[in-house]
């Protein structure tokens, strides 16, 4: 239990890109990094047709996406494209795995909405919602491990833990309701299930690179 707040680092593994900035990855590489965001995608929708309240960051693309005609998809990109600006201070370098992360992001999300389920009852809400923390732990576990770049978010949070030395869940948790508080002022929905990400990503992050590390 001690040791999901105990990862301080992303694993290297041999399928793991030697350099983040690597143009000509192997396959096997790249297609981690693609089931990692395709994943992670996945988990976002869970989140958003769970019914329950979806995660902070979707919680600003819902606000961003209320005061435009945009759909949450093509917001969520927009707001990945925004945070890569607080990369500069952090002297963070972005990789294919970078831009990949918010385009495949955004487009699972829109593609898969009308696809899951919508549970009406609120045991199945919730649970629903805990999957959807579940599948991004994991996600973000298998992409980020292929280091062919962290995703916007994720590098925002990795950045600032190389800056603190803080232990990455107490970072992200940090992030996150930072996040959702921008988020719920600008209109976006939150819930119980705002709440399950918030406090619960951080933890589901680091066991999903334990279990990468240990299966993997």
């Amino acid at each position: 239990m001690f040791q999901i707040f105990a990862v301080k680092q992303i694993p290297q593994l041999s399928w793991s890109s030697p350099t983040p900035l690597n143009l000509r990855p192997r396959l096997i590489t790249f297609l981690y990094l693609n089931l990692g965001l395709t994943f992670f995608g996945l988990g976002e929708s869970l989140l958003i047709t769970s019914g329950a309240g979806v995660s902070p960051w979707t919680v600003l693309a819902q606000g961003v996406a209320g005061k435009t005609s945009w759909t949450i998809g093509f917001a969520t990109m927009i707001v990945s494209f925004c945070v890569l600006l607080l990369w500069l201070p952090l002297r963070q370098k972005p990789g294919i795995g970078t831009v990949l992360n918010a385009l495949i992001i955004a487009f699972v999300i829109d593609f898969s909405l009308p696809l899951l389920p919508y549970p009406q009852s609120l045991p199945w809400q919730l649970t629903q919602a805990a999957f959807g923390v579940l599948a991004v732990g994991i996600a973000s576990g298998i992409y980020l491990t292929a280091n062919l770049g962290a995703g916007p978010r994720d590098g925002l949070m990795t950045g600032l833990q190389r800056v603190s030395g803080l232990p990455i869940a107490y970072i992200r948790i940090a992030i996150e309701v930072c996040v959702v508080s921008t988020g719920w002022y600008l209109g976006g929905v939150v819930g119980f299930g705002t709440l399950i990400f918030a406090f619960g990503v951080g933890p589901a992050v680091a066991i999903g690179i334990l279990l990468v590390r240990k299966f993997l």
